[in-house]
């Protein structure tokens, strides 16, 4: 899978998320300060990581600031991305099932090695419901991102 990853701090955890990502055999494109001569500014670098979903050239992204809200902000502000901020792995299941997300925000404070792993593995093994109540609110999500792109 090909993954965009950002970050504005170049954090152990941000590091080792990157490595991570690649030993379960992702493809990793990284953005901000992980990479020299990015944008490292949180906006800039989760929307960056965000467009690459949004037009294809990438499956998922994880974008990480301090708290991980910043990061989760910007990605969102990008017409179809849905994006959420997980701080465990109950919460990151739940994102992939219930709300189709296809960016992951973290909070480079609070997420531990364990913590991130366990994240890791609870939002690739998770698929999107095919329950039509929580397709409907997926979809409505959507429209949202169609009527702010026409207005």
């Amino acid at each position: 899978m090909r993954i965009s990853v950002s970050s504005d701090m170049d954090e152990p955890v941000a590091r080792l998320l990157v490595a991570e990502l690649r030993r379960r055999g992702h493809d990793v494109r990284e953005h901000g300060a992980l990479r020299p001569g990015a944008d490292a500014q949180w906006a800039a670098c989760s929307e960056a990581a965000a467009r690459e979903v949004a037009d294809g050239t990438a499956d998922q992204a994880v974008v990480c600031c301090w708290t991980g809200t910043g990061a989760s902000i910007a990605a969102n502000k990008v017409p179809g991305v849905r994006a959420a901020l997980c701080t465990d792995a109950a919460t990151a299941d739940g994102a992939r099932r219930w709300n189709d997300a296809n960016v992951l925000a973290l909070s480079l404070r609070l997420t531990s090695e364990p913590v991130l792993r366990e994240i890791l593995d609870a939002w690739f093994r998770a698929e999107p419901s095919q329950d039509p109540e929580d397709r409907q609110n997926v979809a409505r999500v959507g429209r949202l991102d169609a009527a702010r792109t026409t207005a």
